[in-house]
């Protein structure tokens, strides 16, 4: 079978074509809130943490405890190398705006958070995310978005969760 080869796209006038673009689905677009309900739930990719993630965040943050930053120190509470409960939190943010809210949230408004265990660099971690209110705003055809996110590790123990509120967008109108 021979491949046919490519025609070349249709001339069109700038209007033309940015009307086109702009009907196409964008791959990756978040949720709008009206796409989500109380008691829908999601799960995040799992992701392992490393030494450079460790590195990288004690840095850019100037984390420097040391138990974070030297290996086998002394007076640890645990053995291994412990990550601040702000980077778990942080991976697992990341792993949340690149799927359910990228390009959609507008504001993260409030946040509760408690930790059960520690992370530890080499642990693999995932969240389970479930809408617990959806609240439309009076303005701009926007809601207020409540979630509990459990953070769990490769031994299936929960080793954070927090609620958190967030700005959502809405649909376009049309």
């Amino acid at each position: 079978m021979n491949p046919q080869p490519l025609a070349p796209a249709p001339e069109l006038t700038a209007e033309t074509a940015k009307a086109a673009v702009a009907a196409m689905p964008r791959l990756g677009q978040g949720y709008v809130w009206q796409d989500l309900q109380v008691g829908q739930c999601f799960r995040t990719f799992r992701r392992t943490v490393t030494e450079t993630d460790l590195v990288n965040f004690i840095g850019v943050t100037g984390m420097l405890e040391a138990i974070f930053i030297e290996d086998g120190y002394e007076g640890a509470a645990m053995a291994g190398r412990a990550v601040p409960g702000a980077l778990t939190y942080c991976l697992i943010e990341g792993l949340i705006l690149q799927t359910m809210i990228q390009g959609t949230g507008l504001a993260m408004l409030e946040l509760q958070q408690k930790i059960f265990a520690p992370v530890m660099v080499g642990d693999t971690v995932h969240a389970v995310i479930e809408v617990t209110g959806v609240r439309p705003t009076s303005r701009s055809g926007r809601a207020v978005v409540t979630s509990r996110i459990d953070v769990w590790n490769q031994e299936n123990q929960v080793v954070m969760s927090y609620v958190a509120k967030r700005l959502l967008a809405g649909r376009s109108p049309i």
